[in-house]
């Protein structure tokens, strides 16, 4: 087990433009390769701005020409902004890399936050990220008095589905009222020379209209939420940073780091 620090970069006035923050990542990045420096969690919350990861498709970027920076982690685009926790966990791992591993303990992390919180989070197979799981669509609410026969989400292909173009109601913020499933934290990483950075954007009390300009990390039948809508309270930045400073340190600096496993050809057609 190795060491682990975090490191509070700027949060409320003294909040951290985005490219700032890069240059930090990368500064640290090369310092904790060359073992100048422990594996350390950067923490933070941004000024707004639209970042797009290196799968982000152009349809998926705001129509009204909003700047987005374009950025060498995966997935795809999203918001930071007010009220969002954002981690950036820089941390050796060993080779061969398993980044998957990496993205899982994360997401471990973050749900161990939620639920200290009472609120209960969890997975989606194959999507990144932490979610509140919506209610099957046979029990979701219509808003506005749709029936499903009408609903624009249901009466057409996911990959087709444009929030942007068919009203507010249908806003990934909205989708705590649709009993839709909805992302309460978004998560892209990059590993480089087996060294990690970017990490996860926890939503703590943002206002969550902000994601309406995009598709957020490309995903059209679902939204998102944050931990002030899940409880109905304003949960503070204060109430969170302590929390999750625990629960990334129990997981990532807890963690009993091992190498992908490699099948061998040999062992392969046994």
């Amino acid at each position: 087990m190795s060491e682990f620090r975090f490191v509070r970069l700027g949060f409320g006035a003294d909040m951290v433009d985005y490219q700032v923050a890069w240059d930090e990542q990368r500064r640290v990045h090369a310092a904790r390769f060359a073992d100048e420096v422990p594996d350390t969690c950067l923490l933070l919350e941004h000024p707004p701005v639209y970042t797009a990861g290196r799968r982000t498709a152009p349809e998926e970027r705001p129509l009204d020409g909003t700047p987005v920076i374009d950025v060498d982690r995966g997935g795809k685009i999203t918001w930071h902004g007010p009220g969002q926790l954002v981690g950036y966990p820089i941390q050796k791992l060993p080779r061969p890399v398993d980044v998957v591993a990496h993205l899982r303990r994360l997401e471990d992390a973050v749900i161990a936050v939620c639920a200290e919180f009472g609120i209960e989070a969890a997975r989606v197979e194959g999507r990144a990220g932490v979610w509140v799981l919506g209610d099957p669509i046979e029990r979701r609410t219509n808003l506005g008095g749709l029936s499903l026969d009408f609903n624009p989400r249901l009466s057409s292909e996911d990959e087709e589905f444009d929030h942007r173009l068919v009203g507010p109601e249908y806003a990934p913020s909205n989708a705590g009222q649709r009993h839709e499933d909805r992302k309460i934290c978004a998560m892209g990483i990059r590993v480089a020379k087996g060294v990690t950075m970017h990490g996860f954007a926890l939503n703590v009390n943002p206002d969550t209209s902000n994601f309406d300009k995009i598709i957020p990390c490309g995903i059209r039948d679902a939204g998102v939420t944050s931990l002030s809508y899940e409880l109905g309270r304003e949960v503070t930045m204060d109430e969170v940073l302590p929390v999750a400073e625990k629960h990334l340190q129990h997981v990532l600096g807890g963690a009993d780091l091992k190498p992908r496993f490699v099948e061998t050809a040999e062992k392969a057609t046994a």
